[in-house]
């Protein structure tokens, strides 16, 4: 653990998140200028342990955020994490800490999305993927903003896309464009992309609209329609962003979704279900941790090789 510098704080983790981010790290590093061994997380609660003076921040405050794990001090999968005081805010009294530790990186894409449609109260946006955690935060947000949502879901998840607040359900469908334009002639004002589908999203967004897409996909267009990619890293040092995500849950406008919770000396299991999950974008959380010891080389780190050639070490 590194002392924090004069804008860090060190946060003893009580609860981090696994997301497909943590499965490319595993898979790929954290590139040539971050040797192994690896700690993934890009998601993070707990307390403060140590702070540097200035920050605002004490010993012993709740607080929850976001990491860039390609770093030398890794990722949020670590007892303790050194970071910027400008990544975390504190969480509110009536949220846990595994339902905080969700929130930040598919909120954060969410609060971008919308500030880069630049939507006004009263117009109607578009969600496709919406029973996923980027679609829910979609819905919820935008709810929250006084947009129309309209909606896309299977059968199955009608129910959940309801609940998150959608004034319109359209069924999810190989032709997008036809299932939007069928509840809203003239096409949507704005659309949020969570399923990744790209170009044809854009048959569902009316003339001159907009619409937020992941992954960086930046055309071609049509129709005068302005693509806004999101990219969360953007925002790792936005606490005005996650601030509002901590007002939103606060006031139950943002829900969290844990699909399952596992202690860290389940890792391995986290991963695996992750990896065969029909919608990853839900994700595990990981309680407080043991740290691993490599078979091959002793060493107290996570992730240094494939998850095959490790054992657990339960001293913490």
């Amino acid at each position: 653990m590194s002392a924090p510098s004069s804008d860090q704080i060190v946060v003893r983790m009580a609860a981090a998140t696994v997301n497909p981010t943590d499965l490319l790290l595993r898979e790929r590093g954290a590139g040539d200028e971050v040797p192994p061994p690896w700690t993934p997380g890009t998601e993070i609660a707990g307390t403060i342990h140590t702070a540097a003076p200035g920050t605002g921040y004490h010993a012993g405050e709740r607080v929850f955020g976001i990491v860039n794990p390609r770093r030398i001090e890794g990722g949020a999968q670590a007892e303790f994490v050194t970071m910027p005081a400008a990544s975390v805010v504190r969480t509110p009294e009536n949220v846990t800490d595994q339902a905080a530790a969700t929130v930040p990186m598919n909120g954060l894409t969410v609060v971008q999305a919308l500030r880069r449609l630049k939507l006004q109260r009263g117009d109607t946006l578009g969600v496709i993927g919406s029973a996923g955690a980027v679609g829910q935060y979609a819905i919820q947000l935008g709810v929250a903003a006084g947009l129309r949502v309209v909606a896309d879901a299977k059968p199955e998840d009608e129910e959940l896309v309801r609940g998150f607040g959608a004034r319109a359900i359209v069924p999810r469908s190989g032709d997008p464009a036809a299932a939007f334009l069928s509840a809203v002639p003239d096409g949507v004002d704005g659309l949020i992309d969570a399923a990744v589908i790209n170009e044809l999203a854009l048959g569902a967004i009316r003339d001159g609209g907009a619409l937020a897409t992941l992954r960086r996909w930046n055309g071609p267009t049509e129709r005068g329609i302005r693509i806004e990619p999101v990219w969360v890293a953007d925002d790792n040092e936005n606490t005005e962003a996650l601030q509002e995500l901590a007002d939103h849950l606060r006031a139950g406008r943002l829900t969290a979704r844990i699909a399952v919770a596992l202690p860290m000396d389940q890792i391995q299991d986290a991963h695996r279900l992750l990896e065969a999950a029909n919608r990853p974008q839900c994700g595990v959380v990981l309680p407080p941790p043991v740290r691993w010891r490599s078979a091959a080389t002793g060493c107290v780190q996570q992730f240094a090789e494939p998850l095959s050639t490790r054992e657990p070490c339960l001293s913490a």
